[in-house]
C-alpha cells in the first residue's frame, strides 16, 4: 500500500493511504534516506510505501518516493545532523510579526535562503497587524517593500480579527502549504481561522518577554475546506542552515547572487575583495543592510541566540 505521512509524533507516524485509511506506522529497521543525515528519515508530506502488520491496525514504512523538495534545518541539539520540517510542499508560508513578538529579519532571511536552496517557494504572512502602533506600521510597510522588491509575495493579516485571511486562503487553495515561524506569531490562531474544525490549541504571549510559547509539539497535515492542505509545524526559535557550503551562501540571496556576477573575482566572498560589486551596491543602498548582515551571519553561522534579535 502507498500513502502520505499526515502526522509525526516523534515515535509514530500516521499515514493516510491513497484510499483514505489511517494507519499508525513505525519505520522498518534502520530506514534512512541516502545522502541525508537527518534526525527524522521521513517527514509529514512524504509519500511512502507501507506493509500492514498482523494486527491489521498498524503498519511498517518500508519505502519512500523521491521528494520534489523539502524544508530542512539544522537539528537543534545535533549540529552535524538535520531535521526535515516537511516534504513535497507547493508553498511555505512563513508567519512573522513586527511586534508581539518581534520576528528578526535575520530569521526571515535564513528561512528564505534555506528554502531557496531546496526549491521551495515562500510567501511571507505578516500577522497581528491589528496590534501595531504608527511606528510599527511604518516598520511593517518598510519590511514588506523590501521583500516584495526581491520577489517574495507578502500578506497582511490579523488571524485574531480575520482581516486578510480570506485572501490568504484563496491564494493557497488546492496547494500543499507549510505553516512555519517563530513561537508566538499566531500560527495556531491562523490555522483555526483557515480550518475551524482543526481546534488547534493556542497560548498567550509571555508578558515578561513578549515571546511565544510552544503549543504545537509535532507536525501534522490538515485538509483545507476549499481544497488543498496545510502542514502545521512546531514554532522554531532559530533557523540553523544545514549542509550549505560557505561559497554557496550568496547563491540563496537573490540580489546578492545577481549583483555578485559583476564582481572582479569569481570566488568573491563579498566581504573585503577589491572590485566587489556587492560591496559597491551596499554602499549605494541597492542592497539592504539587514540582508547583507544576514548573509554575513550565515557565513559565520555560530551563535543561534542572535536569530531573535530585533530589526
Amino acid at each position: 500500500m502507498t500513502g502520505t505521512i499526515v502526522k509525526n509524533t516523534g515515535s509514530w507516524y500516521v499515514v493516510r493511504t491513497d484510499s483514505g485509511q489511517l494507519f499508525d506506522c513505525k519505520i522498518k529497521g534502520n530506514f534512512r534516506i541516502k545522502g541525508i543525515r537527518s534526525t527524522n528519515p521521513v517527514a509529514v508530506g512524504d509519500h511512502v510505501g507501507i506493509v500492514l502488520q498482523p494486527d491489521g491496525v498498524t503498519a511498517l514504512i518500508q519505502s519512500i518516493e523521491d521528494r520534489k523538495n523539502y524544508v530542512i534545518r539544522k537539528a537543534s541539539n545535533l549540529s552535524k545532523q538535520s531535521h526535515i520540517i516537511a516534504a513535497n510542499v507547493d508553498v511555505a508560508l512563513l508567519v512573522v510579526t513586527v511586534a508581539h513578538p518581534e520576528t528578526s529579519t535575520t530569521f526571515i532571511d535564513r528561512f528564505l535562503a534555506s528554502t531557496e536552496a531546496y526549491r521551495v517557494p515562500v510567501e511571507l504572512v505578516f500577522n497581528k497587524i491589528d496590534l501595531l502602533d504608527d511606528d510599527q506600521q511604518r516598520t511593517l510597510e518598510a519590511v514588506i517593500r523590501l521583500y516584495e522588491s526581491l520577489g517574495y509575495p507578502c500578506h497582511r493579516i490579523s488571524a485574531h480579527t480575520g482581516q486578510g485571511v480570506d485572501q490568504l486562503s484563496s491564494s493557497i487553495r488546492d496547494k500543499v502549504s507549510l505553516l512555519s515561524g517563530n513561537s508566538g506569531v499566531g500560527k495556531s490562531t491562523l490555522l483555526n481561522r483557515l480550518i475551524p474544525d482543526a481546534q488547534v490549541r493556542t497560548a498567550e504571549i509571555s508578558a515578561a518577554h513578549d515571546t511565544g510559547q510552544h503549543t504545537t509539539t509535532f507536525s501534522q497535515l490538515f485538509d483545507l475546506p476549499g481544497g488543498g492542505c496545510i502542514i502545521d509545524t512546531p514554532g522554531i526559535k532559530g533557523f540553523g542552515t544545514f549542509d550549505m557550503e560557505r561559497a554557496e551562501v550568496s547563491h540563496y540571496f537573490r540580489e546578492i547572487f545577481q549583483i555578485g556576477s559583476e564582481c572582479r573575482f569569481g570566488d568573491c566572498t563579498h566581504t573585503h575583495e577589491p572590485g566587489c560589486a556587492v560591496l559597491t551596491a551596499l554602499d549605494e543602498r541597492r542592497i539592504a543592510l539587514s540582508r547583507y548582515q544576514s548573509y554575513l551571519s550565515m557565513l559565520e553561522d555560530k551563535d543561534e541566540t542572535k536569530y531573535r534579535q530585533g530589526y
